[in-house]
């Protein structure tokens, strides 16, 4: 039997820029609420979902701002682009991520849109920290150092 971890994801919409900008905490995987026209046009791998956020109304968790394109085939019954779509994740998730929110000053960020094993839309939200402007030096130097070590370590053999 195949292990969970080996079993490749399709990946619709990943936000690089996140990992840059905020300092991930912990990740959470949500399922997203999605009309059929959302869901074929996501197929078709064309979503964004780097200025998009998550908050909570009413105990529900919210994605804003992700924008799913209409589907071209559909006919007057296509769906919004930059709609709210609702997120499904359990009592205590959700509970946990607005206290980080409330408490702490943390923000929730999507980091990438999926489908898993069994064809569901997922989204992997992440409890992350803003950087600084300094922090983003700091981490682009890490970066390059560890590319630059890296090569020469490749090169001595």
């Amino acid at each position: 039997m195949t292990d969970k971890k080996t079993v490749p994801r399709k990946v619709v919409a990943d936000n690089r820029r996140a990992r840059f900008d905020y300092e991930i905490g912990e990740v959470f995987e949500a399922g997203i609420a999605l009309s059929g026209t959302e869901v074929k046009s996501l197929r078709g791998g064309k979503a964004t979902i780097a200025e998009s956020y998550a908050t909570a109304k009413s105990g529900e968790a919210i994605l804003y701002n992700s924008f799913i394109p209409e589907y071209l085939q559909a006919n007057r019954f296509n769906h919004e682009p930059r709609r709210p779509r609702k997120l499904l994740l359990h009592r205590r998730e959700i509970a946990k991520l607005w206290q980080a929110v409330e408490r702490e000053g943390m923000t929730v960020v999507p980091l990438r849109i999926y489908f898993n094993e069994q064809g569901r839309a997922k989204v992997e939200l992440a409890i992350a920290r803003g950087r600084k402007a300094h922090d983003k030096r700091e981490a682009l130097k890490a970066k390059d150092w560890a590319r630059d070590k890296q090569r020469l370590m490749r090169d001595r053999g």
